[in-house]
Parts: C-alpha cells; sequence; structure tokens
C-alpha cells in the first residue's frame, strides 16, 4: 500500500545520472529512485477501535493514510534528523523477489537502520527484506543481461560519498507514484 523513504539528496540523483549510461543491458533502469525505509500493506492501517484492517479491504486512501501518518509519529517520536551517506555501488546477484542482477547504490547509516528497526517492532517486518535483512540501497537497474564485466565496472565505480542530512520521511505512494504525505524528524 505504501512505503515510508528517506528524501534523496538532489547529489545522489546527480550521481545516479552519471552512471545512467553504464546501465547497459538491464531490463529494467530506474527513472524514479527511492531509499525505503519501511513497507506497509493494509493490515497496518487499523481502525477507529484500534483493529487491524485484516478483512483485506484496505478502507479508502485518503483514511488509510491519516490513519498510518498517525500510527507511525509514535515509534518516530524522538528520532532526531539522522546523516546518511551513498558510499559505493553493489549488487544482489539472488534478490529475494523479481528478476536479477539488482545493481544498487549502497547507503550506509546506523540511525537509519534504528529506525527501520523501530518501525519493525510497531508494525512487523516484511520477511526476507526488512528486520535483520534489511539492506538500505537504491536500485539503480535490475534484470537482463548485462555484457559480462558491466556489473564489475558499476561495482567498481568511484565516486565521493554523497552525505546529507534526514530531516523528514516521505510516505509514498505506489499507486499514485508521489510523495503523500511527509513526517518531520
Amino acid at each position: 500500500m505504501f512505503s515510508l523513504n528517506v528524501p534523496l539528496s538532489p547529489a545522489v540523483e546527480r550521481l545516479a545520472t552519471d552512471l545512467h549510461p553504464k546501465l547497459t543491458g538491464f531490463d529494467h533502469v530506474r527513472d524514479r529512485r527511492t531509499l525505503v525505509c519501511k513497507r506497509f500493506g493494509v493490515g497496518d492501517v487499523r481502525d477507529e477501535e484500534g483493529e487491524r484492517a485484516d478483512r483485506g479491504d484496505a478502507p479508502p486512501r485518503e483514511e488509510a493514510l491519516d490513519r498510518l501518518r498517525e500510527r507511525i509519529r509514535r515509534p518516530l517520536a524522538g528520532v532526531d534528523p539522522f546523516e546518511v551517506a551513498v558510499t559505493g555501488v553493489d549488487v544482489f546477484d539472488a534478490p529475494r523477489s523479481g528478476s536479477r542482477p539488482v545493481v544498487y547504490l549502497t547507503v550506509e547509516s546506523d540511525e537509519l537502520v534504528r529506525v527501520h528497526r523501530r518501525l519493525c517492532d510497531a508494525f512487523g517486518a516484511v520477511e526476507g527484506i526488512e528486520g535483520d535483512e534489511y539492506v538500505p540501497h537504491i536500485t539503480l537497474a535490475r534484470g537482463g543481461n548485462p555484457e559480462p564485466g558491466v556489473v564489475a565496472d558499476l561495482v567498481d565505480a568511484e565516486f565521493e560519498p554523497v552525505r546529507w542530512r534526514v530531516h523528514a520521511l516521505d510516505v509514498w505512494d505506489p499507486e499514485f507514484r508521489e510523495v503523500a504525505a511527509s513526517v518531520d524528524l
């Protein structure tokens, strides 16, 4: 339904644009990049009585968004702005789902991992990709059959780390492919 994402620095977008010509042979090259902190499903939106929406039917979008925004404020209480850094390029050779390989920008931030864990404690983790298996990253491309050496050249790409401070987290709506709300830290 929604995800909670870290807003990206314009310098990250410039870096991804610089790497774009090297992303040859992939089935899907991302034109919009995200750094997911936590994913949410229909069951994460509680009704007024505090019961989970386990019936499988989602409340209307605006109502679900309002409920989720209120629920995520609690585990984020006391979280101060924090630093995030893109430090390199790496690959998931065998991703949990979807086509492979997945080439991504590596992200380092102990505080982001702590925030992710707080949210998993409050909402539960998506098996295989969250909780202890969470790898903060920004996907550049996935799938296909890149020429030999393309992935290695991307992983070996050198650049100055991109660092920025996160002052808010964005609730991302995949249906409309837009930020639906922001939560200040």
